[in-house]
């Protein structure tokens, strides 16, 4: 079986959450944030390490929550970057040299089912990337200049995309290191994929797999994981 690890995204500063607020450590479902998101990973079956991303000065807290968990996988942290792109590039720097396959998550993720990581990993180890994502179901208009309704757009064929994004470490750094050479802003690491011509494989997240962004996505994501315990 191939050597995976999860690279887990926490050095956002979350500014949309409102001031000297970090998302990540506010409590839902009685842990963190990003505690659901760790233990998911740790959970996993195909997971070897965990390389947590984050922000220096948060380094004591993300040791207390480690020794409040009961975590079964390694754990190392890497440093945050400027951007989300030079915080992935961090976290690959920092993963075990034999591993063949990352997950790169969202730490802002916490209700990311066992079933859509080990789908993704699958599907990265066939054709070298996958995302988990669900199809659009609300109607999407495109608008003029003025803000008024220019057309409609065909959702058929659209996807929202979340995480985790699964890759072969070869792909992932190439990919990466173009985006680099071309001096570009990503905010999505398969659009890197892109850059390269790599086939991305979507992988249906058949159940709700939000991202916390502002205190209004809390009670949803709280309900969610409490569901999630339900069911263990």
């Amino acid at each position: 079986m191939s050597f995976t690890s999860a690279v887990i995204v926490a050095a956002g500063k979350g500014t949309r959450m409102g001031p000297n607020v970090d998302k990540l450590f506010l409590e839902v479902a009685g842990q963190p944030v990003v505690a659901h998101t760790w233990a998911a990973f740790d959970s996993c079956p195909f997971v070897n390490e965990i390389i947590l991303v984050i922000r220096d000065p948060l380094r004591g807290e993300f040791d207390k929550l480690r020794h409040t968990l009961h975590l079964k996988k390694p754990v190392r942290f890497a440093s945050g970057g400027a951007e989300r792109q030079n915080s992935v590039w961090n976290g690959l720097e920092k993963i075990s040299a034999q591993a063949e396959i990352v997950a790169i998550q969202d730490g802002a993720r916490p209700c990311t089912s066992q079933k859509i990581i080990d789908d993704c990993i699958h599907a990265a180890r066939e054709i070298g990337a996958s995302v988990a994502a669900q199809k659009v179901t609300d109607t999407l208009k495109e608008t003029d200049p003025q803000g008024l309704i220019a057309r409609n757009v065909d959702r058929s064929k659209l996807w929202a995309v979340q995480t985790p994004q699964v890759f072969r470490v070869d792909v992932i750094r190439k990919a990466l290191q173009e985006v680099f050479t071309r001096g570009l802003l990503v905010t999505d690491d398969t659009a890197a994929c892109e850059l390269i011509g790599q086939p991305v494989k979507l992988v249906e997240s058949k159940t709700p797999n939000p991202k916390v962004t502002t205190s209004v996505d809390l009670p949803l994501v709280e309900l969610l994981l409490q569901e999630q315990q339900k069911g263990r």
